[in-house]
């Protein structure tokens, strides 16, 4: 099966064709926006089924980030692969930043356990705890730092994500690092929807509202 993968969760805007059956990247394509995704990203997937020499009759399922990240990403990036995969009857497999990131650090660092954490703003991390066989023991979630650095000192895991050395530092241990940005490589995302298979539709993973507020004064009245 040639999967199409898409991730938009972070300053990244990121696509890669992946075929299941070789373990094989066929093609990628991936742009360092920091925003401005929607106008980017159906572009950047082109790239990558034109680097891969398939088109999107060739696709057997779509995967994309579903966060915890960037509202509007994650947004842009869940709508485009639920809007692909119903037009071209095929699932949709959602994988949340920080299981990539858990994967990406199995492959360092083998049966360890492991703490994902993101900078979530507002003094918030983003975190989530897997355990040495890579399954979820807690999260995603949001931590205070202090509860992020409990749980680091607690369980003595491999940290990684973008809030991975301001928790080893509050946590005052010495920590293992895995990848320290804000998601995973494109060819995680394939790899991982490739194993977890069809599911529930993926959905955004938020954990928390966003910034944005409706402008009371900026209402139009109701005709009369």
């Amino acid at each position: 099966m040639k999967l199409l993968a898409i991730d938009c969760s972070a300053s990244l805007c990121a696509a890669c064709v992946y075929d299941a059956a070789t373990d094989t990247m066929l093609g990628r394509h991936v742009l360092d926006l920091g925003k401005g995704h929607a106008e980017h990203l159906m572009a950047v997937i082109d790239k990558a089924l034109g680097e891969a020499g398939v088109t999107y009759a060739d696709l057997g399922a779509i995967a994309v980030s579903v966060g915890p990240g960037s509202f509007t990403g994650i947004r842009v990036g869940v709508s485009a692969a639920r809007g692909l995969a119903l037009a071209l009857k095929i699932p949709a497999i959602g994988v949340t930043t920080l299981e990539a990131l858990a994967a990406e650090v199995a492959t360092a660092f083998p049966n360890r356990t492991v703490l994902a954490v993101l900078d979530g703003g507002r003094g918030e991390i983003h975190a989530a705890l897997f355990g040495a066989d890579g399954a979820a023991v807690h999260g995603p979630a949001i931590a205070t730092l202090a509860e992020a650095a409990a749980i680091a000192n607690e369980n003595k895991p491999v940290l990684a994500g973008n809030a991975a050395r301001t928790v080893a530092e509050a946590a005052g241990g010495a920590f293992d690092f895995g990848p320290l940005a804000a998601t995973a490589d494109i060819a995680t995302y394939a790899r991982l929807a490739a194993r977890k298979g069809p599911g529930d539709k993926p959905k955004p993973v938020y954990l928390r509202d966003a910034d944005a507020k409706p402008q009371a004064g900026f209402v139009l009245p109701r005709a009369g």
